[in-house]
């Protein structure tokens, strides 16, 4: 049975998963809510870090703004595919008005920009709005 670390998006606590009950709901051991509720997680200065590097499941980061009308329109794709995918790659946000500081960091210079992580380093970024089919197929792509 291989464990696989999982971040909690609520509480931020490290949990332990076997692989093959990703699909069961599984909760925090800490604050009891599900680990993997289907939702992307806002990530800021507070918590990026800790969510990347304790992540064994890849990581894309969808680096936005609100002002954005592109990123607007890709946002609700962007939910769609992490409640589809949620047992196989966190989704995550970045508002790069609020931490710009991350956002100088991965040298983002066109939102919306998505980066996909996997132990932590960046493995592959597209930057311009994409629809669902194009976004899963970056994704699938890039793993």
């Amino acid at each position: 049975m291989t464990a696989v670390l999982v971040v909690c998006p609520h509480c931020g606590g490290i949990n332990r998963v076997p692989s093959e009950r990703l699909n069961d709901k599984p909760v925090c051991g800490k604050c009891h809510k599900a680990v993997l509720d289907g939702l992307p997680t806002n990530l800021g200065s507070h918590n990026f870090d800790r969510f990347l590097s304790n992540n064994d499941l890849p990581v894309v980061v969808d680096f936005w703004a609100a002002w954005c009308s592109p990123c607007k329109m890709m946002a609700p794709a962007f939910s769609q595919l992490a409640s589809q995918m949620s047992s196989q790659i966190r989704f995550a946000k970045v508002d790069t008005e609020q931490a710009q500081d991350i956002a100088a960091r991965f040298n983002i210079r066109s939102i919306p920009t998505m980066i996909l992580f996997k132990n932590g380093k960046e493995v592959n970024r597209v930057s311009g709005a994409l629809d669902q089919t194009g976004m899963k197929q970056w994704l699938i792509s890039s793993l």
